[in-house]
Formats: C-alpha cells, structure tokens, sequence
C-alpha cells in the first residue's frame, strides 16, 4: 500500500503525525531494511538499524492496542502484521 492510499483510508483528524501512520511508515522501513539484508548478510548497521525500528514499531502499537482496540485490530490486518503476543 503506498502513502497516499493509506492517508487516504485513515479519516481526517487522523493525518501524518497518527499513530496509525507512524506504524505505517515503520512498516514500510521494516520491509525494505528486511528485503535488503536478505542479499547482504552480513551488513551489521542495517541489522541494528531493523532491530531499533522493530522495537519503537512494537511500542508503538502496545500503545495503541491499549488506546483503541478495535483501531488495532484494522491496522494490524490492514498492514498484515502478526499480533504481538504478551509474554
């Protein structure tokens, strides 16, 4: 899904600086940094890069699983990510 689709799914008062685009944007670095290091293995400060943005997108959605659990939901089939599962 590109960035102007997505913006314009989420309603109106919900624009750039949402939660829902945030999650959005990290997606979209998570899946090019991931198809990236499939041909470069060994390219550590992309793997640290990955792991900080996977920590923030997690965060970001423990946020918002707590703030609107129903939004969570569509975001999270939306974007066809695997719900997190607390430990």
């Amino acid at each position: 899904m590109t960035k102007n689709a997505f913006i314009s799914v989420i309603s109106k008062e919900e624009k750039k600086g949402s939660v829902e685009f945030q999650v959005f944007c990290f997606t979209n670095k998570i899946r090019r940094l991931s198809s990236h290091l499939e041909l470069h293995k060994k390219d550590y400060s992309s793997q640290r890069g990955l792991r900080k943005i996977l920590g923030k997108r997690q965060r970001l959605l423990a946020y918002f699983q707590k703030k609107n659990r129903v939004h969570y939901k569509e975001l999270i089939s939306q974007l066809n990510i695997r719900e997190i599962k607390k430990r």
